[in-house]
Parts: structure tokens; C-alpha cells; sequence
């Protein structure tokens, strides 16, 4: 017991130092785990064998995450990306297993050999992917789209790959120990990503029921399977959760949520098939569902959690002695890994369209080679396909492809991100030719409703939008849009920056709607200036940039929500809207009180002022809302909403 708690001790304290020192130096919390890996196991010595065993538990976050994904996926938009799913995934996946296994056979190992490896470095890590994209934002882009659709399609691939490998196993040779050397190089890969892929290659096939099957039986049973997934998604997911709701009990509906990821990871494992995609598969399914937000809510921390610790296990698991022995074939067969895969991205990401940096994104992201890889190189040795003296040196590899990642991600961002930018499509910005009174920059769901709004009051209005084809399919409608990059200074003077009377910043990335109030308010001081804020903390930015107006995106659907759930509650709808109307003035006094107070670059959980204005405030709109409502009802901006004065008998009309 003393062993285990150690363990833990030692594992956590090691996340909790790093991934935040990580995080603050926007290193990504990624690379804070692998490095903490990194010191507790080679560098330190805190850690040893029981590493890999922690990785067969760790890389269920795997299976979780992609249920997680599939949750935020319709089935219509599973069907809607099948192009690049089948298309771009198919084709990175052999054409990076043939220029590998090409240069595998320029370097004299066997054909066979050289196959096995092309197709093992072909894979790529989906952990390390997914989170990464997901921490910076990246996912919802066209480079992690086009990324997440080849992860997909690699851990399909994955069935494949293990019936054809053991085709091409080496002959073998009696009396000379090569079965002992294959043991011991099967104990020496490191046994990652079986559990997430339900390739149980380290230890054996004993879950796996359809071993010995004919072809037909086998294919009847995978059908068999996903049908069970996908008729239990839709038939009998809704009664189970209706009958845990009624026990009251939160912690049976966290048990009923891990019953069915682990259930279903089981039943793939059963029959052959990946974990992962069959989690995927079942989060698609229950996209619709309204229990989705309940299954996130309860799935979420365990996967944060066993993804932080596999991260640190692949950290901990990198063979120093091997690396130091022969450190430059290593390192050079590392940077020929990432160049190869990152030369066939960039083809590929040609070929189907993706522009600027979007192409770098992918090119970068899926460079490495994947936590599957570390089964495959077991696998192959196990079926007697590659030579058990290259473990070592391949599992290292992968995993040290995977240790730089992280800073590839950094490289995109500080390098690629912003120089790109304007390359994201070749079109040439529009000729703008007209004027208005109002500039709106994003024509995205925000700007949408604004531009609407002033169109049918009559006004004449200025478009901008970075997105080719949205601005193709806003013509479609009859809506005049214009191409181009808002924070583009001269695009900004040819839409009539200087005679308009007002600009709206309605893109969505924050930083780059402040550093356009900023520009907009040097250029024109006497400009009126709506500016969309993406937090609370934003607006503080937008106040200090010299925005007018800062609507936060999410704010007034909020009080709607908090008015509706007062009337839920029996309150008249008068007092319920007079309740919203007071705390929608208290609020915008109160954010104006804490801009004064709040400091660029500091905490706002470091600012005495800040913390005082903000428990004082709170502390004034309680008392105010439940002891004295009628405050709010003698406001003149209240006077609309006052039921009218009841007429005397003696006035009314009898006529």
C-alpha cells in the first residue's frame, strides 16, 4: 500500500509542479507532462517498471476522448466529412507507409520489414493530437478538422494493419535463440496504446473472442457489434439514464457513464475491433441526446486526468541509454520521421485545398509518430516480422517523436499562425465599392444579426469577412459581402474608415478584436466603436482600447435564460423582467467600476482593489434585489415596463 501511495505521490507532485509552469510559459500542458515524465523516470530514477503498466490504465483516456468527440459530432456531420475521411486519411496513410518503407529498404533491411515499419510510423498520436488542438483552439479550424479526420481514419486502419502484418512475417531460424531475442524485444517495446486501440498485442489474445474464426463468422460478429452500439445508443440509452435520474443519486449517473464507455471498450476488445473508434461511434450516436451535457460533465475529468498521466508515462518510458549509445543515428532517424510525414501532409493538404496555415497546422500536428505505434512494434515482433534488435531504436524513436510535438505546436503558433494568415486563401481581397454609415467587421453568427438588424432599419452598411466561402453563400442570399481581412489597415480605409460614423468588431478571436479597436480608435478618435467580447475579462481590454459599446457574445442570452427561469419559479413576468432589467444596470456599473481597477497583465485574483470592488458590488446587489426591489421599479428606465395606472369607474367610457 505504501508502494502505491508513493507512486501517486510522485506522479502528481511532478504534474502539479510542471504543467502549470508549463502553462504559464505557453508551453502547453502537454509538454509539461512528457517533461515531468522526463524527470521522474530517466533523469530522476522516482519511477521505474511499473510505468508501462500504468500506461495500459492511462491510455483509456484515449478511448474517453474520442468518446468525448463524438459526442460533439452529429451523425450528419460524421457523413458530411467522408471525402477527407476516406480521401485525405487514405492516402496519408499509404503514401506515408511507402516513402518510409522505401527509405527503410535504401537503408538494406528486407522489403518485408521496411513495410511493417512504414505502416507503424504511419500512425499518428492521437492523445498528444487532439489535446493539444483542443487546449489551443485549434480544432474547430480547416487544418484540425483535416487533422482530426485523418486520426479517425488511422484508427480504422488500424484492423487492417493487424490481420496483414503477421503475412509478412521473416522466416524462421531453429537453434539459434531468435525466439528468447523476440520475447525479450517484446518486453522492451513499450506495450502503449493497446488498450485505446484494442490491440491487446503485449499480452496475447485472451480477450479476443474471434480468434480461430472463418472469414464470414467474423465479419458477422464485427456487424453484430457495431449494431449493438449503435441500436443501444438509440433504443436504450434514454430509458437507463430516465431510470438513474429518478435515484437522485449524482454518483450513479458518473457510474452509469463510465459503465457504458467501459462497456463498450470491453465489447470491441471482444471482437477484435479498436475501443477507440467503438467510444467514437457511441459518443456520434448520442450526439442528439439530452443527456450529452451530463456524459460530458462526468466523462471530463477522468479523461483529463488518465490522458495528464499517460503523457507522463511516455516520458518516463524513453530509454536514455539508448539514445546517449547512439545518440545522432537516433536523433537523425527522428528528424527524417517528422520530415518524411510532415513532406506528405503538405502534398496532400495541396491537393485537397487547405491554404495558408491551415496546411501548416496539419503538416506539423501529425508529424509524429502515434502511441499506437509502441503495440505495433510489439505485435511485429511477437509474429516474427521485424528483427527484436531494432525495438529499441524504433520504440525510441516514436517516442521521442512524440516527446516534440508540443514544440512543433509552439512553432506553428509563433512562426506559422500569423505569417500565414493572409495566405489562408489565394482570392485577391474584393474591390470595395460602396459606403456606409457602419462598418461591420465578421459576418460570422454575431455579425450576422447586427448587419440584419441595421439592414431593415434602412441603413447603409460596410461588410467585411475573411471567408471566402461564406461570403460566396451570403451572395447566394442576396446579402453584398466583401472579401477580405478586417484587420487589414489599408482594407479597412478602402471600406471608408474615415466617413463612417461607426465600426462594429464582430469577428471571434479575441486578441485580434482588441488589437482593432485599438487601431480603429488611433485612427478615428471620434468614431462610435461596438465591439464584441468574447469573456468578461475581455471587456476590460475592449474599455482600455477605447471601445463604446462591449456586448459580450454570451451575456444577454444569459439574463433571458435567468428571466425564464424566474417565471419558472411562479415569479409574474413583470417582476421577472423588472428583477433582470435592475441586475443588467447593477452589472454594467459594477464592469465599469472594475475596468478602473483592473491592470494589464496582472491576476485579477491579485488586485486587492479589484477583489474589494467586486465582493462590495455583489455584497450591494443582493441586499438590493431581495430587500428592496422596488428601487428598480422607480428607475425611469423601468417607467416602459410599469403596468398602467388603473382609470377611475367615474372616467371610463360608457360609450
Amino acid at each position: 500500500m505504501a508502494g502505491i501511495l508513493l507512486d501517486a505521490t510522485i506522479y502528481l507532485v511532478a504534474a502539479v509542479i510542471l504543467v502549470p509552469i508549463c502553462t504559464r510559459f505557453g508551453l502547453g500542458s502537454v509538454l509539461g507532462y512528457l517533461i515531468a515524465g522526463v524527470l521522474i523516470g530517466p533523469i530522476l530514477g522516482l519511477v521505474g517498471q511499473e510505468t508501462q503498466d500504468l500506461q495500459h490504465i492511462a491510455e483509456f483516456g484515449v478511448v474517453m476522448m474520442l468518446f468525448l468527440i463524438g459526442l460533439e459530432l452529429e451523425p450528419r456531420a460524421l457523413w458530411d466529412m467522408r471525402m477527407r475521411l476516406l480521401g485525405l486519411g487514405g492516402l496519408q496513410v499509404g503514401l506515408t507507409a511507402a516513402l518510409i518503407g522505401a527509405a527503410c529498404m535504401a537503408m538494406g533491411l528486407q522489403w518485408s520489414v521496411s513495410i511493417a515499419i512504414g505502416l507503424t510510423f504511419a500512425l499518428s498520436s492521437t492523445a498528444i493530437v487532439m489535446q493539444s488542438l483542443a487546449e489551443k483552439k485549434l480544432d474547430k479550424t480547416e487544418g484540425g478538422r483535416a487533422s482530426f479526420s485523418i486520426l479517425l481514419f488511422q484508427d480504422i486502419a488500424v484492423i487492417p494493419m493487424l490481420a496483414l502484418l503477421p503475412l509478412l512475417a521473416l522466416p524462421m531460424v531453429m537453434g539459434t535463440g531468435l525466439e528468447a531475442d523476440i520475447a525479450h524485444g517484446a518486453d522492451a517495446a513499450h506495450g502503449a496504446a493497446d488498450a485505446a486501440h484494442g490491440a491487446d498485442a503485449s499480452h496475447g489474445p485472451s480477450l479476443n473472442l474471434t480468434e480461430g474464426m472463418p472469414g464470414w463468422a467474423y465479419g458477422l460478429t464485427v456487424l453484430a457489434a457495431v449494431g449493438v452500439v449503435v441500436g443501444g445508443g438509440m433504443y436504450l440509452t434514454r430509458p437507463l439514464f430516465r431510470f438513474i435520474a429518478r435515484s437522485g443519486l449524482r454518483e450513479m449517473f458518473t457510474a452509469t457513464a463510465l459503465f457504458i464507455v467501459i462497456g463498450i471498450a470491453l465489447l470491441m476488445t471482444l471482437v477484435g475491433l479498436s475501443p477507440a473508434l467503438g467510444t467514437f461511434l457511441a459518443g456520434v450516436v448520442l450526439a442528439n441526446s439530452e443527456y450529452r451535457h451530463e456524459l460530458e460533465a462526468d466523462i471530463e475529468p477522468f479523461k483529463g486526468l488518465l490522458l495528464g498521466l499517460f503523457f507522463i508515462t511516455v516520458g518516463a518510458g524513453i530509454d536514455f541509454e539508448v539514445l546517449t549509445a547512439d545518440w545522432m543515428l537516433i536523433g537523425g532517424l527522428v528528424a527524417a520521421l517528422i520530415g518524411a510525414k510532415a513532406a506528405v501532409l503538405m502534398v496532400l493538404a495541396f491537393v485537397f485545398k487547405l491554404r495558408g496555415r491551415n496546411r501548416w497546422l496539419m503538416a506539423l500536428s501529425l508529424a509524429q509518430a502515434g502511441e499506437f505505434g509502441f503495440v505495433l512494434i510489439s505485435f511485429n515482433v511477437q509474429n516474427n516480422v521485424i528483427p527484436a534488435d531494432l525495438v529499441p531504436v524504433l520504440s525510441l524513436v516514436v517516442a521521442l517523436s512524440m516527446l516534440i510535438t508540443p514544440l512543433l505546436f509552439i512553432l506553428y503558433e509563433r512562426v506559422f499562425h500569423n505569417k500565414f494568415a493572409e495566405g489562408d486563401d489565394d482570392r485577391e481581397a474584393d474591390e470595395i465599392d460602396q459606403r456606409g454609415t457602419t462598418i461591420i467587421a465578421g459576418h460570422g453568427r454575431f455579425g450576422q444579426i447586427v448587419h440584419r438588424v441595421l439592414a431593415a432599419s434602412g441603413y447603409e452598411i460596410v461588410v467585411l469577412e475573411h471567408r471566402s466561402e461564406f461570403v460566396d453563400n451570403m451572395t447566394k442570399f442576396g446579402v453584398k459581402t466583401f472579401y477580405g481581412d478586417a484587420t487589414r489597415p489599408d482594407l479597412l480605409h478602402a471600406a471608408g474608415l474615415h466617413n463612417a460614423k461607426q465600426f462594429v468588431a464582430a469577428i471571434d478571436d479575441k486578441e485580434q478584436i482588441t488589437e482593432l479597436v485599438k487601431h480603429v480608435r488611433r485612427e478615428r478618435p471620434d468614431i462610435h466603436i461596438v465591439a464584441r467580447a468574447i469573456d468578461r475579462h475581455h471587456v476590460y481590454q475592449l474599455y482600455a482600447a477605447g471601445a463604446n459599446d462591449i456586448i459580450r457574445e454570451t451575456f444577454d442570452s444569459a439574463v433571458r435564460a435567468a428571466r425564464s427561469a424566474l417565471e419558472g419559479l411562479g415569479e409574474h413576468p413583470f417582476e421577472a423582467e423588472k428583477a433582470v432589467r435592475f441586475f443588467v444596470k447593477h452589472d454594467r456599473e459594477t464592469l465599469v467600476k472594475l475596468a478602473a481597477a483592473w491592470r494589464e497583465g496582472e491576476s485579477v485574483w491579485d488586485n486587492p482593489e479589484y477583489l474589494a470592488i467586486a465582493r462590495s458590488q455583489t455584497d450591494l446587489m443582493e441586499q438590493t434585489m431581495r430587500n428592496d426591489r422596488e428601487t428598480a421599479r422607480d428607475n425611469a428606465m423601468d417607467r416602459a415596463w410599469m403596468p398602467p395606472d388603473k382609470r377611475p369607474e367615474e372616467e371610463v367610457d360608457e360609450d
